[in-house]
């Protein structure tokens, strides 16, 4: 890093006579005259290649050997020393095992010294310049000569040139060169200045280049680069998988990068042919993870584009989802419990994704030695998937699929908890049961329900726990079934008895709902099954839970007793506690709740378990939605989390696509300039003035004895660089319409926002180096309230007391408010006017001398209507209309349609006047 916050270097250097008088470096040129300075940052990323390899990186360059030694000076502070530099280079051809043949090209240091360059290019010649062949000499040339010297950053640069070169295969020119040395041996050795580029020399081996770099007092590096390797930056797999739907992930530090981001790569993909999986891929490994994200999804390339230019416009569509890093805490997975279950689940998402596919067949597989028939196929519609022998085990095996897959994503939750069933599929995911034993567990428990003879009755309640305990109270054969909120309560139990308690609490003004169910779910008619079932779960093995767990039995996290068969036992009978392990995932930190199952359940009941309106947001987001395509469901439930922060291995998601590295858009840097600007009128005040507020006037003040008012400024190329593009015979020359902006700035201050007329009577014509001082002038007003205004210049070289050129005069008048407005615009173009070919409008106006630049270039279009002419103006981008009435290129631009179509408005033997032109200003100017 080189950054130059102070003027001592060049002080220090100028003093020298070591400074380039026009700051360019002319290396090794007959010219030299000294350095130019330069600053920047140069970043190299250096890893063995073994490791880039294994991390699939890309690799741009090798380094194939290095240097570096320190001798002290020859003489004097930076004067090089010749044979120190001859053994750096002898040491780094021998570390890379090479002979100075095998490399083709030297970026040389090369500051533009007629001291340091002769020293420097003599040990070339010493060393890289012997035995080779003189139809291959040692190509040499100096970045320094692009973009000065950035001392601490140079030799960076100096790689970082020579790694594009070899990319492109052409060696750069060496700039401002007019010719080699004369005090430089050319013949002392092959090796030749590089002045113009040139193909990169076939030499039959790769790519090579040595790059030089040396300190104050003798420090000398030398560095060997070869061309890199030909390598696989798919590193996807070798194909076969197709993504459904195509993520795009971006990120930036603001919103403003993000947007520029996503407007880069638009232009990107719109104009380069690369695959969809190829943008994908490349984003998902070649990316930095930023603050600021979005991921735009898309089934084809219309879509993708259409929600980039969405997030570039700062727009909500479908499909692109947004967000920043934080807040996100830790991340929990919730499953589902009975009741979610639907035909076809999980169907679409076994069909895109191999992961899924492959566990859903090992659950399926698990499970089939316990079941009488195809789980798969009843999950397909072939059979009853709303009986619980069927249900449970389907839950479980979609549940644990999808599990697996966002697991091989990078996607994995803290802690995990689940409501009923889903707490099975919990256990199993946290290590409780092995598959096969889990799968026997499952099995059995839906099975056990199912032969349990039908009836009883569920009802959801919007009560408190304890109202229902209250009205549940003696009645033996109802209990909880589960407490899924503050006020939302299931009873469950014998039908007669269920009813009646439910007819109870809606007495009271509860809300009740019965639920449609085979069988009444954890209550006292679930009791028979309980002697068979715990004969199951005794049978397995057990282990203590890998990830953290919240049981919905006691609402806690849990210890130890997940391993007890005697607590599945009695999660089959006692009330699912969701609100009290809601709570408990909260407490543990949980932020991000994630559903695991084929439907929002859960994320429906939620965040009513959450009963402050204080503390950190938190979020609830279902994998799969009912009547949703399931592989964008899932998508766009990944791009929520990891727009959050939540890590996403979005490679993984890729996987086995054989998608392709492409080279994407760098960095869409939010550019902020620091240096202090100078401003027109910026010290006005300072000097007893007003600022005028003006890009053309900078200061006003009013004169007291007589209420004139004088308005002063500075017209140059360099502070109104697009008065440039206004050339007439070959001048630059300040156009009218800037002398009337002027003149009704002037009527603004003295109160006259009329211009009643306005004479030009001298051009102003501007040189191409320094400007011209401007007064406008504004007298006193007579008694009709006109005053007269004049204008006034004179070269900024001239002393004050030379004469002044008057280049307009005229007369401001106050406001006419009973002015018409000429012509009805209503329709456009107007009824009746014929459109006029504009082909070669510019260049025919550039023949008879009126050669105007693109910021004058404001004609689009136009059209005749007799005597009438109309025409559509318009200023190209960049240009800055900030403080103007009517920006003078715009006002000017207005009249070139006259000139230009041969025509008036009005009688050819009238004067032309300005009050015959009208202006519309459509929009804001």
């Amino acid at each position: 890093v080189t950054v130059m916050s102070t003027p001592g270097t060049f002080i220090d250097f100028s003093r020298q006579r070591g400074l380039a008088a026009d700051g360019r470096c002319k290396a090794y040129a007959e010219s030299a005259d000294g350095t130019g300075w330069g600053e920047g940052v140069g970043v190299l990323v250096v890893e063995r290649m073994s490791d880039a390899l294994r991390n699939g990186h890309r690799i741009l360059a090798v380094v194939a050997g290095t240097a570096v030694n320190q001798d002290g000076a020859s003489n004097g502070l930076t004067a090089p020393n010749g044979p120190s530099q001859q053994r750096v280079i002898r040491a780094a051809l021998a570390n890379a095992g090479l002979s100075a043949s095998e490399v083709d090209v030297v970026e040389g240091h090369g500051t533009g010294t007629r001291l340091g360059d002769p020293i420097e290019a003599q040990a070339l010649l010493a060393t890289y310049g012997q035995d080779r062949p003189q139809d291959r000499p040692l190509l040499l040339g100096s970045v320094k000569s692009n973009i000065g010297h950035a001392q601490a950053a140079a030799g960076a640069a100096g790689i970082i040139k020579m790694v594009a070169a070899m990319q492109h295969g052409v060696v750069p020119a060496t700039l401002h060169a007019d010719e080699p040395s004369s005090r430089i041996d050319w013949k002392a050795g092959a090796v030749r200045l590089v002045t113009e580029a040139v193909p990169w020399p076939d030499a039959g081996h790769p790519r090579r280049a040595g790059v030089s770099s040396f300190g104050f007092s003798g420090t000398n590096a030398h560095v060997i680069i070869e061309q890199a390797p030909d390598q696989d930056t798919s590193g996807s797999g070798s194909g076969g998988v197709d993504l459904p739907v195509v993520p795009w992930f971006l990120s930036a530090r603001s919103a403003e990068g993000l947007a520029g981001q996503a407007e880069r790569l638009a232009a990107f993909v719109e104009r380069a042919d690369a695959d969809d999986l190829d943008v994908g891929w490349s984003l998902a490994v070649s990316r930095a993870a930023l603050e600021q994200r979005a991921v735009v999804l898309g089934s084809d390339r219309e879509e993708l584009v259409a929600g980039l230019a969405a997030l570039a416009e700062g727009r909500e569509v479908p499909g692109v989802v947004t967000g920043s890093v934080g807040g996100a805490g830790k991340v929990g997975f919730v499953f589902t419990g009975q009741g979610a279950q639907r035909v076809g689940m999980g169907q679409g998402l076994y069909a895109a994704f191999p992961v899924f596919a492959e566990a859903f067949d090992a659950v399926c597989a698990g499970l089939a030695e316990h079941l009488d028939g195809s789980l798969a196929g009843v999950i397909r519609g072939e059979g009853p998937i709303d009986e619980t022998g069927w249900a449970q085990p389907a839950l479980f095996a979609v549940e644990v699929a999808l599990f697996r897959l966002l697991e091989s994503w990078g996607v994995s939750p803290q802690v995990v908890a689940g409501h009923s069933i889903g707490e099975l599929a919990a256990a199993h995911v946290a290590g409780v049961w092995s598959l096969e034993d889990a799968c026997a567990v499952v099995a059995a428990r839906g099975q056990l329900m199912q032969q349990l003879p039908s009836g009883g009755a569920m009802v959801a309640v919007e009560a408190t726990e304890e109202q229902v305990l209250e009205a549940i109270a003696g009645r033996a054969g109802v209990g909880i079934a589960a407490v899924n909120g503050p006020k939302a309560v299931v009873i469950s139990g014998v039908e007669d008895e269920v009813l009646a308690a439910a007819a109870e609490l809606a007495t009271s003004g509860a809300r009740t709902k019965r639920l449609q169910v085979s069988h009444a779910f954890h209550s006292p008619l679930m009791e028979p099954m309980l002697e068979e079932f715990a004969r199951v779960v005794a049978a397995v093995s057990y282990r203590a839970p890998k990830l953290a767990m919240v049981s919905a039995l006691t609402g806690l996290p849990v210890t130890d007793e997940v391993t007890d068969p005697a607590y599945w036992v009695k999660h089959v009978r006692e009330a699912v506690r969701f609100h009290d392990a809601a709570q408990a995932l909260r407490a543990a930190g949980v932020r991000t709740f994630v559903e695991i199952g084929p439907d929002g359940v859960l994320s429906g009941m939620g965040p009513q378990t959450r009963t402050d309106d204080q503390g950190e947001p938190e979020v609830w987001l279902p994998l799969l939605r009912r009547g949703r395509d399931e592989p964008r469901a899932l998508m766009t439930a990944l791009a929520k989390l990891f727009v959050r922060g939540v890590p996403v291995a979005w490679e993984q998601v890729y996987a086995d696509t054989g998608a392709q590295q492409v080279d994407l858009p760098t960095y869409a840097f939010q550019r902020q300039r620091y240096w202090l600007t100078a401003t027109a009128g910026s010290r006005a005040e300072d000097l007893g003035l007003e600022s005028a507020g003006h890009p053309l006037l900078g200061a006003a003040v009013t004169l007291p004895s007589s209420g004139g008012v004088v308005l002063t400024g500075r017209l140059s190329l360099a502070g109104q660089p697009w008065l440039a593009d206004h050339v007439v015979a070959g001048q630059v020359v300040v156009p009218g319409a800037a002398l009337v902006e002027m003149a009704v700035r002037a009527g603004d201050e003295a109160g006259c926002t009329r211009v009643e007329e306005l004479l030009i009577e001298a051009s102003l014509v501007l040189p191409p180096q320094g400007g011209a001082r401007v007064q406008v002038t504004v007298d006193e007003a007579d008694e009709s309230g006109r005053r007269v205004v004049a204008l006034y210049a004179q070269a900024e070289e001239a002393a004050q007391e030379e004469e002044w050129t008057r280049h307009a005069a005229g007369v401001l008048a106050p406001a006419d408010t009973s002015a018409e407005v000429h012509g009805d615009l209503a329709q456009w173009p107007p009824a009746g006017a014929e459109a006029v070919d504009l082909e070669g409008f510019y260049p025919g106006l550039a023949a008879s001398g009126l050669a105007y630049g693109p910021a004058f270039q404001g004609v689009r279009a136009a059209w005749r209507r007799g005597e009438e002419l109309f025409a559509e103006v318009a200023l190209p981008d960049g240009v800055g209309v900030t403080g103007f009435g009517l920006h003078p290129a715009l006002l000017d631009a207005s009249l070139h349609v006259i000139v230009g179509t041969g025509e008036r408005l009005a009688r050819p033997e009238v004067p032309f006047a300005w009050g015959d032109v009208v202006v519309h200003a459509a929009d804001a100017v």
